[in-house]
This record gives C-alpha cells, sequence and structure tokens, in this order.
C-alpha cells in the first residue's frame, strides 16, 4: 500500500516525503511543476537513498487521476497541492477558487470512486480570520478570511468536515499551519519561490546571498515589543513529522479531526532577521515600510491538542531555523 503526495515537490510536499520515506512509507508524488521543481525530487531520493513513484498530473484532471487509482494501490494521500500566494490570491480570485478548492472536490470524488478514503490536508492558519485573539485554538470560531487564499482553505476545510458527515467511512486529518521556514539539514532541499518571495524568510535569506538589496519590514507600529508584526515560525521538518503523526492517525481510525501545528511561540519580523543574522553572520538591509492591508498584529498557536492528541511537538528552535536556511540558501544562491 502507498501514501499519495499531491504536490509533493513543493517546500512542505518534498520535506514531507522526505520524512514518509524515512519512515518506512512507499510513496507516490503527484504535481504539475505550476509551482515546483523535479530537481526537488531528484534530491529528495539522494538524501534517503530510497526510490518513489512520480505522475505529473494536475489536480484538476479526473482522468489523470482515475489512471492513478487503478494502477496503484493507493491507501491514504496528503493533499498539499495549491496555489498559495496571498497577494496573488487577491488578483486572481478565480484561478484560486478554481484550482484550490475545483482541484481537491475533483481530488475527493477520485478517492471515492477508487475506495480511498483517508486523506490528511495541508490547511493554514488563516482560516481563524482577524478577530480571534492568540494563542489560536481548535475550538475557535473560522472564517472571516482576509484573502482568497486563505478562504479557498475555509472552504476545503468545510467541504471534508461535510464530506465526513455524509459517509463515516472516512478520516479527515486538517492541519492548520503557522509560518513554515527551514530546511533540510543537508541543505540539498529548501524552499525556492518562483520570481520574489511571498514570504518573510525567503526574502531574508536572499537579502543575505545579494540576490535582493532590500527587505521591507510592513509597519513598525503594532502592538508587539518592537512594533513588528509577531508570527508563530515553524521548522519545516517538525511541520513535516506533524504529518507523519496526522497519517498514522487517518490510517488507524475514521473521525475528521483538525489539529494546529506550531510552535506556541511568537516572534517578531525584526527578531526573526536579529536571528537570521547570527546565524548567517550577514547583516541584513532592510527598511520601514508601510502597514499591508489585511496583516494584524500577532499570530500564533497554542499547539497542545496535536501533543495530546497526536503526540507531535515542535522541537527545533529559530536558531536552527535559520541555520538551516542559510545553509540551503548560501549553497543553493539561486535555488534548484
Amino acid at each position: 500500500m502507498s501514501i499519495l503526495v499531491t504536490g509533493g515537490a513543493g517546500f512542505i510536499g518534498s520535506h514531507t516525503c522526505v520524512e514518509l520515506l524515512e519512515a518506512g512509507y512507499d510513496i507516490i508524488v503527484l504535481d504539475n511543476f505550476y509551482n515546483s521543481k523535479s530537481e526537488s525530487l531528484k534530491r529528495v531520493k539522494e538524501i534517503t537513498n530510497k526510490d518513489l513513484k512520480f505522475y505529473e498530473c494536475d489536480i484538476r484532471d479526473r482522468k489523470g487521476l482515475d489512471e492513478i487509482f487503478a494502477k496503484e494501490n493507493v491507501e491514504a494521500v496528503i493533499h498539499f497541492a495549491g496555489l498559495k500566494a496571498v497577494g496573488e490570491s487577491c488578483q486572481k480570485p478565480l484561478e484560486y477558487y478554481d484550482n484550490n478548492i475545483g482541484g481537491t472536490v475533483t481530488l475527493c470524488e477520485a478517492m471515492r470512486d477508487a475506495g480511498c478514503k483517508k486523506i490528511v490536508f495541508s490547511s493554514s492558519a488563516t482560516v481563524y480570520g482577524s478577530e480571534n485573539i492568540s494563542p489560536l485554538k481548535e475550538t475557535m470560531k473560522t472564517g472571516g478570511t482576509t484573502n482568497p487564499y486563505g478562504t479557498t482553505k475555509y472552504y476545503i476545510e468545510q467541504i471534508l468536515t461535510d464530506l465526513y458527515a455524509s459517509d463515516n467511512e472516512w478520516s479527515v486529518v486538517l492541519l492548520r499551519y503557522f509560518n513554515p521556514i527551514g530546511a533540510h539539514e543537508s541543505g540539498r532541499i529548501g524552499e525556492n519561490p518562483n520570481g520574489i518571495p511571498n514570504n518573510l524568510m525567503p526574502y531574508i535569506s536572499q537579502v543575505a546571498v545579494g540576490k535582493r538589496e532590500c527587505l521591507s519590514v510592513f509597519g513598525n507600529d503594532y502592538d508587539t515589543h518592537d512594533g513588528t508584526g509577531v508570527r508563530d515560525y515553524i521548522h519545516v521538518v517538525d511541520l513535516a513529522l506533524g504529518h507523519i503523526k496526522a497519517l498514522e492517525k487517518a490510517l488507524k481510525e475514521t473521525g475528521c479531526n483538525v489539529y494546529n501545528l506550531g510552535t506556541g511561540k511568537g516572534y517578531s519580523v525584526l527578531d526573526l532577521v536579529k536571528a537570521f543574522e547570527e546565524a548567517s553572520g550577514v547583516k541584513i538591509n532592510y527598511k520601514i515600510a508601510p502597514r499591508r492591508d489585511g496583516d494584524i498584529a500577532t499570530c500564533y498557536s497554542d499547539p497542545s491538542k496535536a501533543k495530546e492528541e497526536l503526540g507531535w511537538v515542535a522541537e527545533r528552535g529559530l536558531d536552527k531555523m535559520c541555520e538551516d536556511t542559510w545553509r540551503w540558501q548560501s549553497q543553493n544562491p539561486d535555488g534548484f
């Protein structure tokens, strides 16, 4: 029996593939390389010294999905595939709704018809919207999202919840990520954004290697210890290991469960800059810019449910996140 990993060539997907292979799972990766590179999968094999199966396919391609499920003995799906840039989602909402929501519905239809009813879904802390006060708990109200990307995650959670309610043979695990950063400690795989990075850490690391001139810090007048926005940063390897624990639960029992994957600690933008400077020995050139619409002052998790029910806890600190990012970026200044 194999685990199908959609979007397995991406940042979080590739790191999860490493941990799946290391844990002894057979995996099949599905990716269309819209926002990823085939080189990442070569390096996954190199790191683990293990093989994987790969299909180049879009999650909206029902015929392609049906062929994979007919050919392979898929026991469960870990679903990463999706468009993920907040700013772009505001400019291209139809593309985001079509790809993320439409693609997930098509995937679930193919799974249902193949008799594969176990799914671990890559959700996001954005589903909590802007009204909840941190630390964010799974019992809090969701919705009130501030951009189409977050709204797609919110709707998909609802779709999967309704799917389980309609058919209790399903096993659904919804994982709400906070801010994944870091890289594999080998330096062989890491975050490799197309064009200008949307996320803070790859922007910092690209400034450090001279690829970008200056980091813009959006707002320094928030109600935080240094005026810059505070977020819960989690090492991508800890995040990947959270998926292994979630998969174990999905394979063992039916149900619909939701978990935060975060550290429970908040760090500001300038905390991250300072930690990265210490890890890399490079001074980061930054400037203060106006606040961005939709940004909130503070967002961090209460990860205690994942600890209690999955036996998972984030173990890697901010120093390790910065060290591993720097190793990846300095060894691969232009990415893959």
